[in-house]
């Protein structure tokens, strides 16, 4: 029979391999690498271990700071760079080694675009962003069978805090992303969640369900559909928001499925897509929110492919008798425009807040400052939720 002793001493034996052995794997894998690192001050320094690059080079457009953006090499391959200070937000990144982007692999926090993944970095210091002591909501993907595009799609939930302790119905809020972006960009580099737990935290905003569809049916590069003689093309993310979306969420969440309690969203892209679904729908949407968007096509200006021949349908002719039904007007709540001084879509807002203007839509328009970027975005969503089912 062994001893306590000789137990004692075969697990001290034991570990002290184990810990020799791990070091020895660490010393052949190199160096350990800390990355990202901010600092109290607000300063981001990124490393990654290369010891074969030639050069490596920070892809970070969002990030604000002076160019250029190459690391140094400091020593056993490992290459650091130092930006600062930061202003406080979320911000995407990659690290380009000899023109090969590859998101950080000392970093676990990324975010998804359309068809790509990046690394993310946050500097806090921004209260109503941050991630703070208060109750959290929860934050589901959830998978669904498009009928409209028989396919299988995915779709981010947010349900505010108490929502699986209780059995009250809520508001939803639908808030789409932008042309390069997913359904899951509103809730890493958006801070959607986090963002809707500090204003019902402190009662600045409605508890609410937000929901943050897939804008893109299509993998990138693939032919949009052909419209027929005289008619605007299908728009297949209206087709698949009305006859999937909407009707998920309404079967499989406590929601109130009415005008009042209906409000939707988005940023670039998905302010063009808030538009299409909600002026086609005036009867069931009582906020309208346009983040940095309007209705494309309506100048010539600020968006890749303006120079092509106007489409054979405008907006206005599509939409004639919705933009002119004043009793669809009467009970909408709120019609929420804001976009950047300097961003490349100004021009596209100002036309359509015109436009809904000369309809009779009585619209609120924000001009910011800054450009087309998650910073006024974030702004954006802290502007707008307060303002919804009050």
């Amino acid at each position: 029979m062994t001893s306590p002793l000789g137990i004692q001493f075969a697990a001290a034996s034991f570990l002290a391999v184990f810990i020799a052995t791990a070091v020895t794997f660490g010393q052949a894998a190199g160096p350990k690498v800390t990355s990202p690192e901010v600092s109290a001050d607000r300063h981001i320094t990124f490393r990654i271990l290369a010891p074969k690059a030639g050069s490596v080079r920070l892809s970070a457009g969002d990030i604000p700071g002076t160019e250029p953006r190459t690391f140094a090499e400091g020593g056993g391959g490992v290459w650091q760079l130092t930006l600062g200070p930061i202003e406080p937000g979320a911000f995407r990144y990659q690290i380009n080694i000899d023109d090969v982007p590859v998101i950080d692999p000392g970093n676990p926090a990324t975010s998804e675009s359309r068809d790509n993944v990046w690394s993310l970095v946050n500097v806090p210091g921004l209260e109503f962003e941050d991630t703070n002591d208060v109750p959290h909501g929860a934050l589901a993907s959830v998978t669904y069978f498009s009928t409209s595009l028989k396919k299988f799609r995915r779709m981010h939930v947010y349900t505010p805090p108490g929502y699986e302790a209780n059995a009250e119905k809520y508001p939803v809020f639908y808030l789409l992303h932008g042309s390069s972006d997913s359904d899951g960009s509103w809730s890493s580099v958006g801070r959607a969640n986090f963002i809707l737990d500090n204003l019902i935290a402190a009662k600045k905003a409605k508890p609410m369900i937000v929901v943050m569809p897939a804008g893109h049916t299509r993998p990138l590069g693939s032919p949009r559909p052909e419209g027929v003689a005289g008619r605007p093309p299908v728009d297949e993310f209206t087709a698949d928001f009305m006859t999937d979306i909407m009707p998920y969420i309404e079967s499989h969440y406590r929601v109130i499925a009415d005008k009042h309690h209906r409000a939707i969203a988005g940023l670039s892209m998905g302010g063009g897509q808030s538009l299409n679904i909600s002026i086609a729908n005036l009867d069931k949407f009582g906020y309208i929110g346009v983040f940095s968007a309007g209705i494309f096509g309506i100048t010539r200006t600020g968006r890749p492919g303006d120079s092509d021949p106007p489409p054979a349908v405008t907006f206005e002719e599509q939409h004639k008798d919705a933009l002119d039904d004043a009793g669809l007007k009467k009970d909408l709540k709120l019609v929420w425009f804001s976009t950047g001084k300097d961003d490349r879509l100004i021009e596209t807002s100002r036309a359509t807040v015109d436009l809904l203007k000369k309809h009779g839509f009585d619209v609120v328009f924000h001009e910011s400052s800054g450009g087309h970027v998650w910073i006024n975005w974030r702004n954006y969503l802290n502007e707008f939720a307060p303002q919804l089912f009050q």
